[in-house]
């Protein structure tokens, strides 16, 4: 059987291109605040967030899945330029309203979503709290982050994630020019640092099987002090909870200063990534492989739980001279443009929201969500995963 036939009748069936449950609610094809756009050369259809609560409307970073597993919720970021900062939106697909929240304001570190009850936890300085869904959902403070020292803290965590046990979440803290590892556990107990370094690491990300391993990542950062801009030498690290962090590559392997953008395969024993020169690779942490996956993947790419599919936002950095956002298949080696060529939104890449793409497999690999500028500014999408196997096949 084809591959887009067996996601089809999934689909039809109502288990899922993967044997998931269907989902009883609306969802982008069918809600009243979504709009179809079809992208003029590839003929790609994709569902666009017409509805506004806020003027800039943008996906969750790649790395943290914001639609819930039964369908009912998606969280998205909100933004109200000049202001700074950020707050979260939610659709409720069973109602099919949009919400706005003040209350979960956050600046930089991309907040967590569980998928099971549909709460999403967010930093607000260094508390941490978690809001119930809906247009009444109740706010509750988890836990507070505290060093016991006085130093200026720029951000708790890059992007939170769940541990295996979902006891704890994953913290990697810059304070003044030191950056701290660890987790912070939800029942309230104190901090548990892991490492402390003087050179930045951030992007953590838990590993999703193994609740004592977190992939972190070497990135650039201004010192404090003087302004210099220092750039990282090895890009992907791991780290084992009482042991020190050790480089997933070897410092001679010169590509380690092209690598970027870490995401885990959903069964924890592989590292998918950005090669900026090559393309989309992926390590196994068994065998110690590197495989080239996809080579037009050069900027922020994800993937479905099988390793299968991929999307990739494309020519992001340079989005002046075009910016796509492309999908691909593996079995057959095609790709096919979801966006052929990006407008520029509210300011050049989004400036200072972090409003690029950043495609996501989400709801069991049914849908990819994206942030598009097609109807002139920041706002979400949804494109179909079933009809995009369906044209690559």
């Amino acid at each position: 059987m084809k591959p887009y036939v067996k996601y089809v009748l999934g689909v039809i069936l109502g288990i899922g291109a993967l044997g998931v449950s269907a989902h009883p609610y609306l969802d982008p094809a069918t809600s009243s605040l979504f709009k179809k756009w079809k992208d003029p050369q590839s003929g790609v259809e994709s569902y666009v967030l017409e509805k506004h609560v806020a003027p800039l409307q943008m996906s969750f970073y790649f790395t943290n899945i914001s639609y819930t597993d039964d369908g009912r919720y998606y969280w998205f970021y909100c933004a109200y330029p000049p202001s700074l900062g950020r707050v979260l939106g939610c659709i409720d697909f069973k109602t099919d309203e949009i919400f706005s929240f003040p209350e979960t304001r956050f600046e930089d570190a991309t907040p967590a979503v569980d998928l099971k009850s549909g709460e999403a936890y967010w930093f607000a300085g260094r508390a941490l709290y978690k809001k119930q869904p809906g247009a009444h959902g109740a706010v509750t403070l988890v836990n507070k982050l505290d060093y016991g020292n006085g130093c200026y803290s720029v951000r708790p965590a890059t992007h939170l994630t769940f541990n295996a046990s979902k006891t704890s979440v994953n913290i990697d803290s810059h304070d003044g020019n030191r950056w701290t590892v660890g987790e912070l556990p939800l029942d309230g107990s104190p901090f548990i640092k892991w490492q402390e370094f003087d050179v930045c690491y951030n992007h953590g990300q838990f590993n999703p099987a193994d609740p004592d391993l977190q992939l972190i990542a070497q990135d650039h950062w201004k010192d404090g002090n003087t302004g210099q801009r220092v750039w990282y030498k090895n890009r992907i690290w791991l780290i084992r909870k009482g042991e020190k962090a050790c480089p997933v590559y070897p410092d001679s392997y010169k590509q380690v200063k092209q690598h970027t953008h870490e995401w885990w395969s959903v069964d924890g024993s592989k590292i998918y990534y950005v090669d900026y020169d090559n393309g989309t690779e992926c390590f196994d942490l068994k065998t110690g492989k590197r495989t080239l996956v996809w080579k037009n993947g050069t900027c922020h790419s994800h993937c479905d739980k099988t390793g299968t599919y991929f999307v990739g936002d494309i020519g992001t950095y340079t989005w002046e001279n075009g910016c796509r956002l492309t999908f691909y298949n593996t079995l057959t080696g095609k790709e096919i443009n979801i966006v052929s060529d990006f407008p520029i939104g509210y300011s050049k890449r989004g400036a200072p929201y972090h409003a690029d793409p950043h495609p996501q497999f989400c709801l069991n690999d049914k849908y990819i969500c994206y942030t598009t500028t097609v109807f002139g500014i920041q706002t979400v999408a949804f494109v179909s995963v079933a009809e995009l196997v369906q044209m690559t096949s």
